[in-house]
């Protein structure tokens, strides 16, 4: 390809293997195992002495033109992918972490990565602490002779806060510590966390990777020894695999994901202009406006605001309920990334499950909607909101 680092060549031509038959697409292999010619292939191929495929748990070649590509657009030196961002999350802790292990995560992530850290982790002795995600002194301040792992996700899920990525990481390296980033709300496509001195980048590949909201997947990109080597003999053992046809479809969402990461973050940042002048909002969230409160690093650090907008209407659950049953467009649902617009109640659905202190300790108010904009037209969008509202 003529320039490495050009993500428009990478996203459709990067990692593509072609068979016998020299297909021009990328071929979808619908297979649990693969033949070997012989015992002594066999043995060489399961022991790890050879590059072919073994078994789709781990080892497939549709999944792996998936990772190589993914790993190409994050500048990462390899990738491996899982059945969803949860499992890659997953992944990432139990390959990395062992009983007496202290992790700090900010409190400003998804509902399940907080449950996973605060729980689930928990009962197996590793214990965690969260911290806000845009307070640099509090991650320094968390710290532990036996942190190993600090957990971002930037923009942050639902209130659209933006952490400074290379200060974080810095943090993490002066403790011999790893930083890992979230980087689903941005995609490779708007920002590259690994360039800004992130050890590791996660992905729910359900959202953006794919866009149109057809699969589940889940990606962690990095060195080849955290990942290819580090991560390998998880992923072979307790197979929280991605399935060679979620892969497939993923790998043809990526071919696009610039075109249209660019073009919803700027229907995103209109429809963010037109809500900050609605009587009835108290505060739109979005990088991209000069009111969002870490602007000046969002635009350093990311290619564009992204997609998402996070806006608070003056009457609490009630009134925020009332928007969300008005709509006649946008999709009410949990899922965001989708080439069609999305609605959710972050208190009462994706957040809904953490307990109401650490809602209120991650700004997750009542009245808080969260709407991830797709491709359809901003008017259209502006006006489905506006019958709420009004």
């Amino acid at each position: 390809m003529s320039h490495p680092d050009s993500l428009a060549t990478l996203a459709v031509r990067a990692g593509q293997q072609r068979s016998q038959f020299s297909e021009h697409a990328e071929a979808l292999y619908l297979t649990s195992s693969f033949v070997f010619e012989s015992a002594a292939q066999a043995a060489a191929g399961f022991g790890g002495g050879t590059d072919r495929p073994v078994y789709s748990r781990f080892t497939n070649p549709t999944v792996t033109m998936f990772q190589d590509r993914l790993a190409a657009l994050e500048g990462a030196e390899s990738c491996l992918a899982t059945a969803s961002g949860m499992a890659a999350i997953l992944m990432t802790a139990m390959s990395l972490l062992k009983a007496g292990d202290h992790v700090v995560c900010s409190n400003a992530v998804f509902g399940s990565t907080v449950t996973l850290f605060g729980g689930i982790l928990g009962r197996f002795g590793v214990e965690t602490s969260f911290v806000p995600a845009t307070d640099v002194s509090a991650w320094r301040g968390a710290l532990r002779p036996n942190t190993r792992l600090l957990f971002l996700e930037t923009p942050s899920n639902p209130l659209i806060e933006v952490a400074d990525i290379a200060a974080i990481a810095t943090v993490a390296h002066d403790a011999d510590a790893l930083l890992v980033v979230d980087n689903c709300f941005c995609t490779p496509a708007l920002q590259r966390p690994l360039k800004l001195g992130a050890d590791l980048v996660v992905h729910s590949a359900t959202k953006y990777l794919d866009g149109q909201g057809r699969v589940l997947g889940g990606a962690v990109c990095g060195s080849k020894r955290l990942v290819g080597e580090g991560m390998l003999p998880f992923l072979r053992t307790a197979g929280p695999s991605l399935s060679p046809f979620n892969a497939w479809v993923a790998l043809k969402g990526l071919e696009t994901l610039e075109l249209r990461m660019l073009a919803q973050s700027a229907g995103a940042l209109e429809l963010a202009r037109r809500l900050e002048a609605h009587p009835k909002v108290l505060r739109v969230l979005h990088p991209a406006l000069p009111s969002h409160p870490q602007h000046a690093l969002a635009m350093r650090q990311q290619r564009a605001g992204g997609a998402v907008v996070s806006f608070d209407v003056k009457g609490g659950r009630e009134a925020a309920w009332k928007v969300v049953d008005a709509t006649r467009l946008i999709s009410i649902t949990g899922n965001l990334g989708d080439v069609k617009t999305t609605i959710t109640h972050p208190a009462t659905t994706t957040h809904g499950r953490i307990t109401p202190e650490a809602r209120a300790a991650a700004g997750i108010t009542e009245g808080i909607l969260r709407v991830a904009v797709g491709l359809e037209a901003v008017d259209d969008i502006e006006a489905d909101l506006a019958r709420g509202l009004g």
